[in-house]
């Protein structure tokens, strides 16, 4: 029959045997520091203070084994085998590789669709063949045809549409406005535009 009693995370809990207390003590759910009481105590006592909970505390940590010290900040760390540098394959459909003899505007290279473009040699950012000074001529002239120029079909068709009414030819107007003076930096497929 159980006769301890324990304050946990849920409250007080039991009655429990002393072999369940052994379990409890044995998985860390009763530390030195956790309340106990069972008949004959005149008060709830730390576990700590409980001579036959101090003794299966001592076999507890006995038996479980510390962990290895973590290893030092100053220690060197073991050599990493660095694979040997290698010249990327180029061929017609992928990506030109980074070329550090190349001029500073970039490095000619080709998208996946067969389309060239060249690498800014800031960030590595496509440059467009498209200019933003045609678009935005295009797009005043005749609604639309700027934004697809550019390659954002879905809104050119709109405004070629929209130009039925006043809106579309006012939306389009102010769209080439908004290019000329270099609103829009980039075409529809994510290239940096070119002046």
């Amino acid at each position: 029959m159980g006769e301890w009693f324990y304050i946990g995370q849920f409250g007080q809990l039991g009655p429990l045997t002393l072999d369940q207390m052994e379990e409890l003590v044995s998985v860390g759910v009763i530390t030195p520091e956790t309340y106990v009481w069972k008949d004959g105590l005149p008060n709830w006592v730390r576990a700590s203070d409980a001579p036959e909970l101090v003794a299966l505390m001592r076999v507890s940590q006995r038996e479980s084994t510390p962990p290895p010290p973590p290893p030092s900040w100053n220690a060197p760390s073991p050599p990493v085998a660095q694979p040997a540098p290698s010249a990327p394959a180029f061929n017609g459909n992928a990506y030109a590789a980074p070329n550090p003899t190349a001029p500073a505007y970039g490095v000619q290279g080709y998208d996946p669709s067969g389309m060239p473009y060249q690498y800014g040699s800031a960030y590595g950012t496509p440059v467009s063949d498209r200019s933003r000074v045609l678009a935005g001529v295009l797009q005043m002239l005749i609604p639309g045809v700027g934004r697809m120029y550019l390659g954002y079909a879905a809104i050119g068709v709109l405004q070629l549409l929209l130009a039925m009414c006043v809106v579309g030819y006012i939306w389009s107007f102010i769209d080439g406005v908004m290019m000329l003076i270099g609103t829009v930096k980039m075409d529809g497929y994510g290239r940096k535009l070119a002046d």
